[in-house]
């Protein structure tokens, strides 16, 4: 029995290494197709963003190109230092939570809203979807024009109709302005999302809840906004990565002025108006860690949704 055991071992041990080959051929035969996208995205995303942060430690102003030079961190120090760069990132920050946090409360009312039955429901969902499908640049200047403008916007006219003052709505409240233009578009993209986390509750469970005589409020507290969590923490990440990189409301609203300048325009300030390219690479950098680290956790929870909806299935 000893020998047979044994024996069994060695034909075993011969045999792995002759089927070894085949696995690695056919693996490779699986991701070979996928080489030219992933060479493609190295070239065009990551060798620029590899240029950009080389640029980052020189002084290089592009009027002067023989001026340039190796500076370290130099670069780093003066956007986390500079009182208009640091004005320019807790302008981002505040950007970036208001618009979040609005949106996700206006969302979350209308996504209760849509998840009832109504006649009519699937048009009402359109029309809502419609200002996150439009081109950003063409939003901005639908606020900027149709809206704002003070002589012949939407608002002023309604105000005049009811004889009410007529404010110049951008020079009064800037970021305000661009607040609330970024906040009607990115309203139906969180909808969207705790709209599919509501319609994935445990209907059993919502029943239940009601014949053991459950509130709406009761329902909403202790069953549906738990339940919302994971989504609630993806519509808030998701949104950040883009509104730390907003530019096209800001540049087309306000163009930077009246205190309305994040990070993102001042790159491009420091670049294509005072030909930083070494300032403006390193503020670039800066805004493209940010967004990673935001990334990272957004990745998490798509990550734990998938988990709870393959242990459900």
């Amino acid at each position: 029995m000893t020998v047979t055991t044994s024996s069994a071992r060695v034909a075993a041990t011969t045999a792995r290494p002759a089927t070894r080959p085949p696995n690695r051929m056919r693996a490779w035969a699986v991701r070979a197709p996928l080489l030219p996208a992933l060479v493609f995205m190295i070239v065009v995303t990551q060798l620029p963003f590899v240029a950009t942060v080389v640029i980052s430690f020189f002084h290089w102003n592009a009027l002067y190109p023989k001026a340039r030079h190796f500076a370290g961190v130099d670069n780093y120090r003066q956007v986390l230092t500079d009182p208009d760069l640091r004005n320019s990132v807790w302008t981002t920050v505040l950007l970036t939570v208001t618009v979040v946090l609005v949106s996700l409360i206006l969302g979350l009312a209308i996504a209760l809203l849509l998840n009832q039955r109504f006649r009519g429901r699937g048009v009402v969902r359109t029309l809502l979807i419609a200002p996150f499908l439009l081109v950003p640049v063409a939003a901005a200047l639908l606020w900027k024009h149709v809206l704002y403008n003070p002589e012949y916007g939407l608002f002023n006219g309604l105000l005049h109709y009811v004889g009410g003052p007529q404010p110049d709505w951008i020079s009064d409240n800037p970021l305000l302005a661009v607040e609330a233009a970024l906040i009607w578009q990115w309203t139906p993209f969180m909808m969207l999302i705790l709209l599919a986390g509501l319609q994935s509750r445990d209907a059993e469970q919502i029943e239940a809840a009601r014949v053991d005589g459950a509130s709406d409020w009761q329902i909403f507290r202790h069953l549906t906004l738990p339940h919302l969590r994971r989504y609630l923490e993806l519509g808030a990440l998701l949104g950040s990565i883009y509104i730390v990189q907003n530019f096209d409301a800001v540049f087309t609203i306000t163009s930077g002025g009246l205190g309305t300048a994040n990070l993102p325009y001042t790159v491009y300030q420091s670049f294509y108006q005072a030909h930083e390219n070494g300032l403006a690479s390193a503020a670039g950098v800066l805004v493209v860690i940010g967004s990673i680290v935001i990334a990272t956790f957004a990745l998490r929870v798509v990550s734990s949704l998938f988990r709870e909806e393959v242990s459900r299935a």
